[in-house]
């Protein structure tokens, strides 16, 4: 392996503000903190949950969450980054937290429709070749225990600073059921940017080229600097 291939840098989970109120940084204010740390994609994957503003109207609901990532690609254009289109879901049922590939902004539809259902429904609906389903940081505080089957893959790798994600049981987990394993730096607050990336040989411009990628386990995670390799057999 020449990990020198895998030289496109990709960030999978952050948030931007208002979409995501627990966020401190506006969509421009995010993309300018990745643009100037030489990421090449960023996937704008706020919450969609219960509790988001405008529930009760749909239409409404849907709208104020995709304008932060209309937002997000005007800047990305502005500083040279690509902005990715993503969805951290969360259903009635509990806490827990899904980020979605293999998708494009029209799955905000489906993902409001979903929320009540719960996960299993969803799991049944939504999963195909073309699609995966990735536990957020599993085996942080407050996570309920689910069926591997599910689901396609686990955030192995979550680097929140604020939280602890117990990233060494997700490894273990994640090598038993042979789940994909994903990396990302769930930024909300300043100076924690650009914790973890993914490592891949060809540009990130879609969702749609993550889910590919993640499901051929052609990649590498970079951390703090340093190249992990999650799986033996690459």
């Amino acid at each position: 392996m020449n990990i020198c291939e895998y030289k496109f840098r990709t960030e999978l989970h952050a948030h931007t503000n208002p979409a995501s109120p627990c966020s401190n940084f506006t969509p421009q204010e995010v993309i300018e903190r990745y643009a100037s740390i030489g990421y090449d994609s960023i996937v704008i994957s706020n919450h969609f949950f219960p509790g988001m503003q405008l529930l009760e109207d749909k239409e409404k609901c849907i709208s104020e969450y995709l304008k932060d990532y209309e937002e997000s690609i005007k800047w990305g254009k502005e500083y040279g980054i690509n902005v990715i289109f993503g969805c951290e879901l969360r259903f009635t049922e509990n806490y827990n937290d899904y980020l979605i590939f293999g998708i494009d902004p029209d799955f905000a539809d489906l993902a409001y429709d979903s929320m009540p259902k719960g996960l299993e429904a969803f799991s049944k609906t939504f999963r195909g070749e073309s699609t995966l389903i990735i536990q957020a940081h599993p085996y942080r505080d407050g996570m309920t225990e689910i069926s591997p089957k599910l689901i396609d893959g686990i955030e192995v790798f979550n680097l929140h600073p604020g939280h602890n994600s117990r990233v060494a049981f997700a490894a273990k987990h994640a090598q038993k059921h042979n789940l994909i394993v994903t990396c990302g730096t769930d930024f909300h607050h300043e100076g924690h940017q650009g914790m973890t990336a993914l490592l891949t040989k060809t540009k990130m411009n879609t969702s749609h080229d993550i889910q590919k990628v993640l499901r051929s386990r052609d990649y590498l995670i970079e951390i703090g600097g340093c190249t992990v390799l999650p799986y033996s057999n690459n």
